[in-house]
């Protein structure tokens, strides 16, 4: 999954709020170096560098988040938070 992605690339995940697993949004975030590993990727997210694994929903566009947001939780009331 690393190899989609270039420094400085802006991307869209949704992210559950950590306090309020029934939360969830779509938040747009950097992709960057890995501070602690100069040749992997990282995402950089409320103030945070979070590791790129299969496990986070990260997409190209805030089309394509959105459309998955509402397969996965049925709704088309989306928060959405752009920093």
């Amino acid at each position: 999954m690393q190899n989609n992605f270039s420094p400085g690339q802006i991307v869209y995940v949704i992210y559950r709020n950590p306090h309020t697993q029934d939360v969830a949004n779509i938040q747009e975030a950097a992709v960057v170096q890995a501070p602690d590993h100069p040749n992997q990727m990282a995402l950089f997210l409320y103030e945070t560098y979070y590791p790129i694994s299969d496990e986070l929903a990260i997409f190209q566009s805030k089309e394509e988040a959105e459309q998955a947001y509402y397969e996965a939780f049925g709704s088309a009331e989306i928060e959405e938070y752009y920093g």
